[in-house]
């Protein structure tokens, strides 16, 4: 099985505005200093997405901009301490689930 166009499109649109440093979301934070400093951020960040991240049966998404805003408000919150995320983060939210195995399955 393979991840739908539509959540492939979505995580590389939101890639590339994390990465631009252009994201709507994030202006006037310099959040693009992380990327070398505080990668850990942006681990988080993107879990964060893709675990509020919803699909429909047939692979499409449903909530690609309210996952965007959920990560966006934890970079925000991140760089700026007087930030408050609401509704504040669940568990299920943050969760980092474990990395892949070192070599292909395949």
């Amino acid at each position: 099985m393979r991840l739908s166009n539509s959540f492939s499109g979505a995580l590389r649109t939101f890639a590339y505005f994390m990465a631009s440093g252009s994201h709507n979301m994030l202006k006037g934070i310099n959040y693009l200093e992380l990327y070398g400093e505080e990668p850990s951020a942006i681990e988080q960040a993107f879990a964060i997405y893709t675990n509020v991240i919803e699909l429909d049966e047939d692979g499409n998404v449903l909530n690609a901009k309210y996952a965007e805003k959920r990560a966006t408000q934890y970079i925000r919150s991140y760089c700026d301490s007087s930030y408050k995320v609401e509704p504040p983060f669940e568990d299920w939210e943050v969760t980092l689930y474990n990395p892949p195995p070192l070599q292909d399955l395949i």
